[in-house]
């Protein structure tokens, strides 16, 4: 099966499998709305071990459909693309790295594959040293506000890792005062779990910045705290 033909196949059983009551369950959970077939998880989960399993589906065939997947607004088609390059985890390099890089200037426009990226793929970038922090710095200011989103969250999962909070919020640092909203959710959650780590090293960095950056870091940020633990995080009065 040629790249063309893998692509139309893809759709082609997602037609066949088109769900109206998903569709509409998961309309909540992305702004504007869900665009897709709604097809269940476990029926693309079937779909990708079948895949899988043949002798043409290789490496190099995920990275050219992906080509083709990840700018269509259809959801379940990127995440073809994302969960067919998991299965060759066991192969991933730093071409892989820029594959994923790649795919935010083609598409990723959602928070849904954002995450994806980081559930799947970022802890296999860590683990097997594919990247170091430095690998990121470009996504900072990256034009698509999900891949930077993708800064915050990937490093959750350095969080494994990596205990050298003082490097980490340094490099997070210049995106305290990013716009959007998606990635205020990502900052505050990366430093949720930092606190739960270390609570003096988060607190301090959450002090310097309470007053400035958007409070919906803040708020997911201290959200395991006790209220009391909360009440110092306050925007000053002035």
């Amino acid at each position: 099966m040629n790249t063309k033909e893998l692509y139309q196949d893809i759709i082609t059983y997602c037609e066949q499998n088109t769900n109206e009551e998903n569709k509409k369950k998961y309309s909540r959970y992305f702004k504007g709305g869900f665009v897709g077939f709604g097809v269940e998880n476990k029926l693309v989960s079937l779909k990708i071990k079948e895949y899988y399993g043949q002798s043409w589906c290789t490496m190099e065939v995920v990275y050219e459909v992906s080509k083709l997947l990840i700018p269509d607004q259809r959801y379940e088609l990127p995440n073809f693309a994302l969960l067919l390059l998991n299965e060759f985890k066991k192969e991933f390099d730093s071409g892989t790295f820029k594959e994923v890089e790649m795919w935010f200037s083609i598409g990723i426009n959602n928070w849904a594959h954002t995450d994806g990226i980081v559930q799947y793929l970022f802890p296999v970038f860590w683990k097997n040293e594919i990247i170091k922090l430095q690998d990121l710095s470009k996504w900072k200011t990256a034009k698509n506000k999900f891949q930077r989103r993708c800064v915050p969250v990937g490093m959750i999962k350095l969080l494994k890792h990596s205990d050298d909070f003082d490097k980490m919020f340094k490099f997070i640092d210049p995106m305290m005062m990013d716009p959007e909203r998606e990635v205020h959710q990502g900052l505050g959650w990366f430093l949720r779990e930092c606190w739960k780590r270390d609570r003096i090293k988060t607190e301090e960095f959450l002090m310097k910045w309470k007053n400035d950056c958007a409070r919906l870091i803040i708020q997911y940020a201290i959200e395991k705290m006790t209220k009391e633990e909360r009440l110092k995080f306050r925007k000053d009065k002035t």
